[in-house]
């Protein structure tokens, strides 16, 4: 669960009274979404996606210049505090310069509890915030935070429950206000489905414009909180943490209402017509929902957004549907009923349905005679009613509806609603509706609504809804462009437009355009656009911005990954759990990687120089995670006038004693070599080597080690070297060529 501490500064983006004034006023704003509350807290998966998206409505609506904005993600409890201190200076800065208002917004989002901020494992109470927000030198302060527990922070200053606020016009108001996603005994939450939490994600959607109820082009902070509180409170009744109530506490002096966006600041921007009603999700060009609206009929609504292109799904009496559109620079683009494709239907049941009527209110024709739709017995018998037939057969079979039968076409069958059973041609089956039976044609199948049986074909197969039950086979591609909840198997592509469920096979290439819960299975490429939630298992390429679950293949690319990675290559943002392979890749691993080479980039990169009593002089590169490394070993022995050389191998383990001690442990091999004939049999030998080190950290780019070692070593033909040490040795004879030398040494160096 998702601490939403919300401290929601009320951006003034209001239209001040004279010019003059609106020159002078400054808003500046300080981000922080952090995922990482500590060892004890499970890692958050959209704290930095939500300061982040707060930051581009501040930038596209809310009037927050990009020099005036800090965004700080994954830091610790300095880190905050430098960011504040960045923020102060700004102010001071703007203040000098003449700005007669300055205004201040402090967003943030990730863990807390009832005492304060979780950054990393370290405490910001809420006591210190308190202060340092109320050092920054500016005219207004909102914040919001959002993490569990956050009401806290607005009960310190005695925040109460209080009747709906308005404050004055944004030239004139001072003081605060305290905004939080969650009373002070409740855990915030965040969603899969939203990609963020649902308290910023409603608080987004309102100040996009969703909030707009006087549709006057402005949000103001009674619009926004409001709409952010009832949405909130309605979406997580039902969730598993439970209702979710956000809390304020405002202390704003002056009359009026404050602005936090203006939609009319954007370049472009999406005008729900007055026709329009239900609920809308708007999602941008690579997926990610950007609002959530529940529209009404009778008034438009507009939305500010960002020029480019959009999908929207419409949830409205008890149907679901979609239109794509483009929003292009400087113009507002309408949208109206018209614009949106159904993706699926709902079985209806008509009241006292009659005689001759199936359940949906069709005509009912138990056969079907037909050369192509227009001439058949439906026509004849029934005019251009809606006809549901038991048999069919001709050389393209057309009607309604198939109802639980069997469709026989030398060409194709084409039917207007689902297909209840076996629908069979050489050509091609098109249904406009559900088919919960089967589809099977030598070139295309298609289907408007969900399957729940089977489309088999040589050729294509195309579901407009959702895909339930056996699923869809092919050798050509398979596309379902709603959720799949079955199976796709298919000799070339498989392509899911929305989230998959179930299972993805294929010889060519997957893709889920949206969630992946279940498996993908190709010699190819299996490719996920939000998440996966299963195992992929592909030959060449497994690719998942999210996973949880298993990526098995030859190369593996993840964002966030829990679970396991095994392949050759790893590639991954952080790693709950294992990566192995040859080669392992990340920013951060909670957990293990197991690899030849593992490199982390927040793990450990070390430069090491140290002598022993192999060779006087070594140089050690030591890459990888917090706890497990891998390290590159060269070495000279200046004592045998440099005529001896190795080049080694090892992986190992870091094991923090204290803040300044540490040990390391580990398992290397080199290959010994001579200046004189480097790769000569006379110079074949191979040093296997058992160290420890303990290390004192003696300032944090500066370290000291030392520390025993195990030295195993073996020599084939007749080495010039045959001792490698000046310490004694056991030697043994392995065989006429083969001699192995064992003893314990020691090794002494610095860390850079």
């Amino acid at each position: 669960m998702r601490a939403l501490v919300i401290l929601l500064f009320a951006l003034g983006a209001a239209t001040p009274a004279h010019a003059g004034e609106a020159a002078a006023v400054r808003r500046l704003a300080l981000l922080v979404g952090v995922n990482d509350g500590g060892p004890e807290r499970v890692r958050l998966r959209y704290a930095e996606t939500d300061a982040k998206a707060f930051s581009t409505v501040l930038s596209e609506l809310g009037g927050v210049l990009p020099q005036d904005r800090v965004l700080l993600t994954d830091v610790d409890r300095a880190g905050v505090l430098a960011g504040f201190d960045r923020v102060r200076r700004l102010a001071e800065g703007v203040r000098t310069a003449g700005a007669r208002r300055v205004e201040v917004l402090l967003y943030y989002s990730g863990h807390s509890d009832d005492e304060g901020l979780l950054l990393k494992g370290q405490r910001l109470d809420y006591g210190e915030l308190r202060r340092s927000l109320e050092g920054l030198p500016a005219d207004v302060r909102i914040a919001v935070l959002d993490s569990c527990a956050s009401g806290a922070f607005a009960r310190k200053k005695g925040g109460v429950s209080r009747p709906a606020f308005l404050v004055d016009s944004a030239i004139q108001v001072k003081g605060h206000a305290i905004l939080t996603s969650s009373s002070a005994d409740e855990a915030s939450q965040e969603s899969d489905r939203l990609g963020g939490s649902f308290f910023t994600h409603h608080l987004l959607s309102g100040l996009r414009g969703a909030a707009d109820v006087t549709h006057d082009g402005r949000v103001t902070l009674t619009e926004a909180y409001q709409f952010a509180f009832h949405e909130t409170l309605a979406r997580t009744e039902r969730t598993q943490g439970g209702a979710q109530h956000p809390n304020y506490d405002i202390e704003l002096a002056g009359t009026g209402d404050l602005v936090m966006t203006d939609l009319r600041a954007t370049t472009a921007g999406l005008v729900l017509t007055e026709p329009l009603e239900g609920r809308l999700y708007v999602r941008d060009a690579v997926g990610t929902l950007v609002v959530e609206v529940q529209k009404q009929s009778g008034r438009a609504t507009e939305l500010g957004l960002a020029p480019g292109a959009y999908r929207a799904r419409r949830e409205w009496d008890g149907g679901v549907s979609e239109a794509a559109f483009t929003l292009k620079e400087g113009m507002r683009t309408p949208l109206a009923p018209g614009d949106f494709l159904g993706v699926g239907h709902e079985a209806t049941v008509m009241r006292g349905g009659g005689g001759g009527m199936s359940p949906q209110g069709r005509t009912m024709l138990p056969v079907n005679l037909s050369l192509v739709p227009s001439m058949s017995t439906n026509t004849l018998r029934a005019g251009r009613a809606q006809v549901e037939n038991r048999f069919a057969l001709g050389v393209v079979n057309g009607g309604a509806a198939l109802g639980g039968g069997l469709a026989l076409g030398l060409a194709g069958n084409v039917y207007d609603a689902e297909v209840s059973g076996l629908a069979l041609a050489l050509g091609f089956n098109t249904s406009g509706g559900d088919v919960s039976g089967a589809q099977l044609s030598l070139v295309t199948n298609v289907a408007g609504g969900a399957v729940r049986g089977a489309q088999a074909t040589l050729g294509l197969n195309v579901t407009n809804g959702d895909v339930d039950g056996i699923g869809q086979l092919a050798l050509g591609a398979n596309v379902a462009r709603g959720a799949l909840g079955g199976v796709q198997a298919a000799l070339g592509a498989n392509v899911t437009t929305s989230d998959a469920t179930g299972l993805q096979l294929s010889l060519g290439v997957n893709h889920a355009n949206g969630t992946m819960k279940g498996v993908q299975f190709t010699l190819g490429i299996n490719s996920v656009a939000t998440a996966a939630r299963g195992i992929q298992g592909s030959v060449l390429l497994n690719r998942a911005p999210s996973l949880t679950g298993m990526q098995l293949g030859l190369i593996n690319v993840g964002g966030d990954v829990s679970g396991m990675q095994l392949g050759l290559i790893n590639v991954a943002d952080t790693v709950h759990g294992m990566q192995l392979g040859l080669i392992n890749v990340s920013d951060e691993v909670n957990g293990v990687p197991v690899g030849l080479v593992s490199y982390e980039r927040k793990g450990q990169l070390h430069l090491e120089v140290f002598g022993s009593d192999v060779q006087l002089t070594n140089l050690a590169l030591k890459f990888g995670g917090k706890h497990f490394y891998t390290t590159l070993l060269a070495g000279i022995g200046p004592d045998d006038r440099f005529q001896r050389f190795s080049l080694g191998l090892g992986l190992g383990g870091h094991i923090p004693l204290s803040s300044r001690f540490w040990v390391d442990v580990d398992v290397a091999a080199s290959q010994v070599l001579s200046t004189r004939a480097p790769f000569s049999s006379a110079s074949n030998t191979l040093l296997s080597q058992a160290r420890a080190m303990l290390g004192f950290q003696v300032m944090p780019r500066l370290a000291v080690f030392a520390g025993p070692t195990y030295n195993v070593a073996f020599t084939w033909g007749e080495p010039e070297f045959a001792k490698l040490t000046t310490l004694p040795v056991r030697s043994h004879v392995i065989n006429a060529d083969t001699r192995m030398q064992r003893w314990p040494g020691f090794q002494v160096g610095v860390r850079l």
